[in-house]
């Protein structure tokens, strides 16, 4: 018998608990239809609404189509990196009147590595705008919203989601954050290792904490921030040192005699991996990791570390010794409620391919690197 005191389609009662919190779950809804290129209904304050695309799933020729199939004009939202890179001086998101422009120059906007592009119409973009365009950033797809009034957008029914849970979602993500299963797994440099599987997170995926030996909580705990890197963890790339750091990062653990590791699902400092495939294209034709980004659309790291602060909670970890090299991880942690007493630096192997990586993040984004040999530099 369902309990009575519930009411369905309400918060009240064991609702949320039952089925998770009811903003998060329309903004995974709006995820998954952005990434199968449907739109979505994004609303905002006093009956405000837009419809909602992600412009790389359309692409300029759709974008066009959709222009004549509407009625409407739809603009198109960019970022102040992909901004500045077209020449345009941006303090935050901008909205773009895409009316009278052609489908290629519409896909120059999306995707041209060339500084040349077409001229266009700009403006700050509102609130609500911007929101649409963070709601394409949590789909891991290009940072690129094409929007247009509601009433002019498709008249069937579309999944709906408002600003404000897209605004709320990381938080809630933490906030409804649990712990599903542990198991014992031995590691080659770690045989004494629990993995911790939470459910929830950002994303669709499950996160993941290595617990090595028998932390103890009343003191602080050796620990380290793992984002994820197929290509580095799993394929031992040469472009980045991820890879090293991990295994090193667990084997110091391992030395020390307990601590955890968070594997985090950010792959490409949050912007995922095809972004980060992307990125590494970009690299090829010589702008730096920071630079590469930037041409995309996104800011140095777009990397959040609630979720963080929620599993190392959960496992009852409050006070930690962070081994890292970057900085803002341990401001970023300290404003979740992680007591941070101490940091250590995790090194990896320095060769000709991440030469220029390691010295970006050291002299760019102030990771804590020191003197990076510069065997490499000619490379």
């Amino acid at each position: 018998m369902p309990n009575e005191d519930v009411k369905i389609g309400t918060v009240d009662g064991d609702l949320a608990r039952w089925f998770g919190n009811p903003g998060r779950l329309t903004v995974q809804r709006a995820i998954s239809e952005l990434r199968a290129g449907r739109p979505v209904k994004l609303t905002g304050e006093r009956g405000a609404s837009l419809t909602v695309a992600a412009a790389e799933m359309l692409a300029g020729a759709r974008i066009a189509a959709w222009h004549r199939a509407t009625g409407g004009a739809p603009g198109l939202v960019l970022p102040a990196p992909r901004l500045a890179h077209l020449g345009v001086t941006a303090d935050g998101p901008s909205y773009v009147a895409l009316g009278g422009l052609m489908a290629d120059e519409i896909d120059a906007l999306l995707l041209d590595v060339e500084p040349a592009a077409p001229v266009f119409e700009y403006r700050p973009a509102d609130d609500l705008e911007a929101a649409a365009l963070d709601l394409v950033k949590r789909a891991y797809l290009l940072p690129a919203a094409i929007v247009l009034p509601a009433a002019a957008g498709q008249q069937t029914a579309l999944a709906e989601v408002s600003a404000s849970a897209v605004a709320s979602y990381h938080e809630q993500s933490a906030r409804d954050l649990s712990i599903a299963t542990r198991t014992r797994v031995p590691l080659a440099e770690a045989t004494d290792a629990e993995f911790v599987i939470f459910r929830g997170g950002d994303g669709l995926h499950d996160q993941v904490a290595i617990v090595i030996g028998q932390p103890n909580p009343l003191e602080p705990v050796l620990t380290r921030l793992h984002s994820a890197c197929l290509t580095g963890d799993l394929f031992a790339s040469l472009k980045c040192d991820c890879g090293d750091q991990l295994r090193r990062a667990v084997g110091e653990i391992a030395v020390h005699g307990s601590g955890v590791l968070l594997y985090l699902d950010q792959e490409g400092r949050g912007i995922g991996l095809l972004n980060k495939m992307r990125a590494y294209g970009l690299q090829a034709l010589g702008h730096d990791t920071m630079d590469a980004d930037a041409v995309l659309g996104y800011g140095p790291d777009e990397r959040r570390y609630g979720v963080a602060g929620a599993m190392l909670a959960l496992l009852g970890f409050r006070r930690i010794t962070l081994m890292t090299n970057n900085p803002e991880k341990i401001s970023a942690l300290e404003s979740f409620g992680v007591n941070v007493v101490g940091h250590k630096r995790i090194m990896g192997a320095v060769n000709p391919h991440n030469h220029n990586y390691l010295s970006t993040k050291a002299k760019r984004a102030g990771h804590m690197l020191g003197e990076i040999s510069e065997e490499y530099a000619a490379e």
